[in-house]
């Protein structure tokens, strides 16, 4: 599979990012997610702890899941577009992740799922009929399918405070994309009605949950 120069650029900065902040405490602190800094004002930490991560694990995963799926919206969108829903995604789990935290000041956190999972949730809207196979299970997953699954579980996890697991920046994440995905290709609105509503159904869910105080 042919990966474009967006895609290698994005990796090969988080990878460097990432091993610097494995290596350097200081600079790991300085520039990741954190309610209380960015409380006072640090905003750059909304961007630049996108591209840290706990460990090479971490890493690892998003990296790949990222190699996979970027050409799919690439292909389709074009490389501007495809920067965009990135980074996008980035911001905007970041934010949903500050909105849901915004009273834990010592709350932090790091990686690249946010974007990742924007990126993914776009390829998603655009091909729904795609088949996906997760890690240790041999059996496809149609793609829409699998969008609603990880969302739900993503509400299960922000409701319950799930594992050490950022749920909140990958819902937003998720978000971003789908919305800049329509922005971008407004036909989808009515060529793919089916896949459009669906796909918004565990997002309005969440915002209900949130209006009506079930959330936390």
């Amino acid at each position: 599979m042919n990966i474009d120069i967006a895609t290698i650029a994005i990796i090969a900065i988080t990878c460097l990012v990432s091993f610097k902040g494995f290596s350097d405490f200081s600079f790991f602190e300085r520039y990741k997610f954190n309610v209380g800094a960015l409380r006072r004002g640090e905003q750059v930490r909304m961007l630049s702890s996108g591209f840290l991560h706990a460990d090479t694990v971490h890493l690892f995963f998003n990296m790949f899941t990222l190699y996979f799926f970027a050409q799919v919206v690439i292909n389709d969108l074009g490389r501007v577009s495809f920067l965009l829903i990135y980074f996008g995604s980035l911001i905007a789990g970041n934010l949903l992740a500050f909105n849901f935290h915004k009273n834990e000041y010592h709350y932090s956190a790091i990686g690249a799922s946010g974007a990742v999972t924007g990126v993914l949730y776009s390829a998603i809207l655009l091909f729904p009929n795609m088949e996906l196979y997760l890690f240790f299970i041999p059996i496809p997953i149609t793609a829409w399918i699998f969008g609603i699954l990880y969302l739900g579980f993503s509400i299960y996890g922000m409701k319950n405070r799930l594992g050490n697991i950022g749920h909140s920046a990958h819902f937003g994440g998720a978000i971003g994309g789908y919305a800049l995905t329509l922005f971008m290709k407004p036909s989808l609105l009515t060529d793919d009605v089916f896949t459009v509503v669906v796909l918004a159904i565990p997002i309005i869910i969440l915002f209900v949950l949130e209006k009506t105080g079930k959330l936390q």
